[in-house]
């Protein structure tokens, strides 16, 4: 029996994953940025111009999406750790999407490198 650690790891053994330094490059040629966290995870902090599409919803959003449906688009995906990434990365690429990559680490890593974040403001009452 497969664990979720087995098939996080047979995921990255198939998708491009990209170190910190090189998500750099990728980011700046990316089409689309998707982060596949829980909406109140994106809520706490993302990565600058990154959509929320939770891990769950992925095939049936980027599926019903018009803007999301051609396959030569360039896309990064990130989660917390990069294990849902990865799973992420791999169900695109058998939906035929060409240019996916998988950021190392997810924002947790992102973070810890002191990478800018968007977290909310909340508005003042004063």
């Amino acid at each position: 029996m497969k664990t979720a650690h087995d098939l996080v790891q047979a995921a990255k053994e198939r998708i491009t994953e990209v170190d910190l330094q090189g998500a750099h490059d990728v980011l700046q040629q990316a089409d689309l940025l998707i982060d596949v966290r829980e909406p109140d995870e994106y809520r706490a902090g993302h990565v600058p111009g990154a959509v929320n599409i939770p891990r769950g919803l992925l095939e049936f959003r980027m599926s019903s999406t018009p803007e999301y449906e051609p396959r030569d688009k360039k896309i990064v995906i990130y989660c917390k750790t990069s294990g849902r990434a990865a799973l992420a990365a791999v169900a695109l690429h058998d939906m035929g999407y060409l240019s996916v990559h998988s950021i190392a680490g997810g924002i947790d890593a992102w973070e810890a490198a002191g990478k800018p974040v968007v977290q909310p403001s909340l508005p003042s009452f004063d």
